[in-house]
């Protein structure tokens, strides 16, 4: 194993790069401004950016071939929604409504707390509002039943008095009244009852369902609601309000809140970048090239997305993190680069230096390279739209950033080479003396003397910090106590990652899609702590043609529906039947027959005609499908929530008649059935692909091994404190555990390839030099990619501060890899070297 090679491939790539380094060398200046005339030719298409911008959340953040998208084509062609017949229960979708929850620290059922929710409720229905001219009111565009717009049940039971209140006995969950029996449930919330009898309740739900024949005029309408419930007061109720377009709405202002953390990013960054490549020498100073070094992320930031927008690839909120993220990778390139270039002997020509700068960088830049980007486009894969657009756009700017790191970059490092050469000052670009000529002073000898190089090796002088990693550090972690040290502190390791696994939640909750000052966090809050008890009304439709009147049809379907019943998230004591009430009604009838069941049913329709919405007919006359109504009850977790989704699933599976069951919210509850698994999946790729990336560009098949050992551990690692940082496995996640494969890479490969390469004998030696040469960009890369991001730690969303959270997880843990477990793991390997 010892003298088994694999740089077949290796040793061209470098030949290539030299050959590369070579031609960019002679002709710098065509490769310094030819990129930056394509760069503003391809970022013409940032004119499309507002047209091509899409922030759609359930098209972003939702399976795109989500079994309940399905669902819902069949609901809503075979029980299309009745106008003139509102029902909130029998929606395909959320509706178009405006709703508010009044609350109360005891009892919300009290005279002072009805007297403010009427005031209230009076302003929203008296509200006006200008549409073309024409001035309207809630009656106006309100949802009808019969003519009426549809009210709130504790309204109408105590018929708009508050006094009315003490002199009624509330029932819940269900209330008979003169009118019939109403269901609470979703009306009032946190209830304590005493054999059915309501005894306090702390919240109740209003809802104003609008007619959805003119989205304009409800959009209008909903706005208006908005600005009245945020400057109304009341005197002793507490109310948090929200709209089935504040979601949206809300969401859509995210991706400006991180606009001036842009600036503040950039600033840091390219502080950082300058002050880690300042030197004290006049001449070997690299400010310029760190200059343009961020300058060339920008160009592949520009030319990137120009060129997608051009191609008409949609925009989506995700890829607002994406420059943060590409600024540190592309300076984590440049810091190798330079790195490189420090190392060829000052005395060569300027075309040489940079032949031998890329010859050294190529495969240190090109797998990092091949590395992320393969695991973004592997990420394209998924059936999230947000993440496709993501690793699309990122994909794409990596590969940007690479390309113009070689060409752009490299032509300006040949540049600044040129200046060197000729011996003159980096600001000025006057010729200066080596050494400080006699009787100048010491402010002359700091400001204008430079070109000190190492005499020995013909190198420039090392810096500080890499003798840090050479002198101190790499000795003292091979140190065996140092290294027994580090091999606990990583079963720690292992061992918190491995429990954080087990902990981990799925899903995205849809409040975290607004920001945290959001007027629908509040809303969300108190109706997870008023309202979770009861689930969502499923509707269990029939998807066949059945006779109903025959009975061993019925009592088939019958035996489903007690399938449904018996489940632990269902209601047993409601279920909403059509085919039960039409038996109770035909109990002295025949209706073993089709002729006298269809004669009896259309009597039963005419007396209870909401129910016509629930049996679909076809040109023959015949029952081509029908749905029945099942209430769910205790899902207030998103494990509980999957959980329900698909036993519900597998229970209408597992009936002989073919059933669909749909709700409006199992378009975003289909994300948990395949989150976990896509991710397992595309992980598992992206890793089998990035261990053939090492095997073959690393010239030793074990030490890849070792490469694919650090991606799982870091994956781990980053699964585990995710889950203990509060982090859910999402797509906004997703993303990340997608990036953190190809980081992961970097920074083993990295210290593996330089570990391979060494000329060291001696295991250890091989470490320490590993270290010396590549231990500081490293860890510049770490910094600059951390700095990049930070500032998203500040923003006010969820989604941005999880981005945070998970880079700074990612470069952290693959930071502690890459200098000081990876490096003492190889150290127990002699067979581990370069031939």
């Amino acid at each position: 194993m010892a003298k088994f090679r694999t740089d077949c491939i290796e040793k061209p790539i470098r030949m290539c790069f030299r050959i590369i380094g070579h031609f960019i060398g002679t002709h710098p200046w065509w490769f310094f401004i030819v990129p930056v005339i394509i760069s503003t030719a391809l970022g013409s298409g940032f004119y499309f950016l507002e047209d091509r911008t899409s922030n759609d959340i359930e098209e972003e953040f939702t399976p795109l071939e989500g079994p309940a998208k399905m669902e819902r084509m069949f609901i809503q062609e075979y029980f299309p929604e009745n106008e003139s017949m509102f029902s909130s229960l029998r929606l395909n979708t959320d509706g178009t409504y405006a709703c508010f929850i009044a609350t109360s620290t005891t009892n919300i059922l009290t005279v002072p707390h009805l007297e403010d929710i009427l005031v209230l409720d009076s302003k929203v229905r008296n509200m006006t509002v200008e549409f073309e001219d024409e001035l309207l009111q809630y009656v106006d565009i309100c949802a009808t039943v019969n003519g009426s717009c549809s009210s709130n049940a504790i309204l109408n039971i105590i018929d708009y008095n508050a006094s009315n209140v003490d002199l009624i006995n509330l029932t819940f969950p269900t209330h008979i009244s003169t009118s019939g029996r109403v269901s609470l449930r979703s009306t009032l919330g946190s209830v304590k009852i005493n054999n059915s009898i309501v005894q306090s309740a702390k919240a109740i739900q209003f809802f104003y369902y609008l007619t959805e024949f003119n989205q304009s005029r409800s959009v209008i309408w909903l706005t208006e609601f908005i600005k009245l419930l945020s400057e109304e007061s009341t005197n002793v109720t507490e109310v948090s309000y929200s709209t089935s377009m504040s979601r949206q709405w809300e969401f859509d202002k995210v991706p400006k809140s991180i606009v001036p953390l842009f600036s503040i990013t950039y600033t840091i960054t390219m502080s950082f970048t300058i002050v880690s490549c300042l030197r004290l020498d006049n001449v070997r100073n690299k400010v310029w090239v760190a200059t343009i070094g961020v300058f060339s992320t920008g160009l592949a930031v520009l030319s990137s997305f120009g060129m997608l927008l051009l191609m008409g690839v949609p925009f989506v909120m995700t890829v607002s993190t994406c420059p943060f993220l590409i600024l540190g990778i592309g300076i984590d390139d440049m810091f190798i680069m330079i790195s490189c270039w420090q190392k060829t002997n000052v005395h060569d020509s300027v075309v040489d230096r940079l032949a031998d700068t890329y010859q050294d960088a190529a495969i240190s830049i090109s797998i990092t390279t091949i590395t992320d980007v393969l695991a973004l486009y592997l990420g394209y894969s998924s059936p999230f739209r947000s993440v496709q657009t993501f690793c699309l756009y990122s994909g794409t700017a990596i590969l940007f950033c690479y390309i113009y790191n070689i060409i752009f970059l490299g032509a300006f490092l040949a540049l600044n080479g040129q200046r060197e050469t000729s011996n003159r000052h980096w600001f000025t670009c006057v010729k200066i003396p080596v050494d400080c000529p006699p009787g100048k002073s010491r402010s002359y000898a700091i400001c204008c003397v430079g070109g000190a190089y190492d005499h020995d090796t013909g190198t420039e002088e090392e810096q500080p910090i890499s003798g840090f990693f050479g002198k101190y550090y790499g000795p003292f972690l091979t140190q065996k106590w140092t290294k027994a040290s580090v091999v606990v502190l990583y079963a720690g390791y292992l061992a918190v990652s491995f429990y954080g696994c087990f902990e981990l939640k799925e899903g995205i909750d849809l409040r975290n899609l607004a920001s945290d000052d959001s007027y629908i966090s509040k809303y969300y809050q108190d109706k997870n702590t008023h309202f979770s008890y009861y689930g969502p009304n499923v509707m269990v439709a029939v998807n066949k043609s059945l006779a109903y009147w025959e009975e061993d049809q019925r009592k088939t379907l019958s035996s489903c529906i007690t399938d449904f019943k018996k489940l632990a998230y269902a209601d047993k004591n409601f279920f909403l039947s059509w085919l039960d009430s039409f038996q109770v009604f035909a109990n002295d009838l025949d209706i073993n027959s089709e002729n006298t069941f269809k004669i009896n049913l259309l009597h039963f329709l005419e007396k209870r005609p909401m129910t016509w919405q629930d049996i679909h007919f076809d040109a023959d006359n015949k029952i081509r499908s029908s749905r029945f109504f099942l209430q769910t009850l205790n899902i207030s977790t998103t494990k509980q929530q999957k959980d329900m989704l698909i036993s519900l699933r597998k229970t209408a599976e597992k009936c002989p008649i073919k059933l669909v069951v749909y709700h409006p919210s199992f378009i975003y509850l289909d994300q948990y059935t395949v989150i976990v698994d896509n991710t397992i999946q595309t992980i598992v790729v992206a890793t089998v692909l990035m261990l053939a990336i090492s095997l073959l560009l690393i010239p030793n098949p074990l030490c890849s091994l070792w490469v694919a050992f650090s991606i799982g551990s870091v994956i781990v690692g980053v699964v585990g404190f995710m889950a203990l940082w509060d982090v859910s496995l999402d797509s906004i996640s997703m993303i990340n555990l997608i990036i953190c494969i190809g980081f992961s890479v970097n920074f083993s490969a990295h210290v593996s390839y330089a570990f391979v390469s060494s000329t060291k004998a001696d295991s250890n030696e091989k470490a320490v030099d590993a270290l010396t040469h590549l231990g500081f960009p490293i860890v510049q890369g770490a910094v600059s990619t951390l700095l990049g991001v930070v500032a998203l730690s500040f923003s006010e969303s969820y989604i941005f501060r999880t981005f945070f959270k998970l880079i700074f997880l990612v470069i952290t843990f693959g930071l502690v890899h890459g200098v000081a477990f990876l490096p003492v793991f190889l150290t127990f390997v002699g067979m581990c070297r370069n031939g």
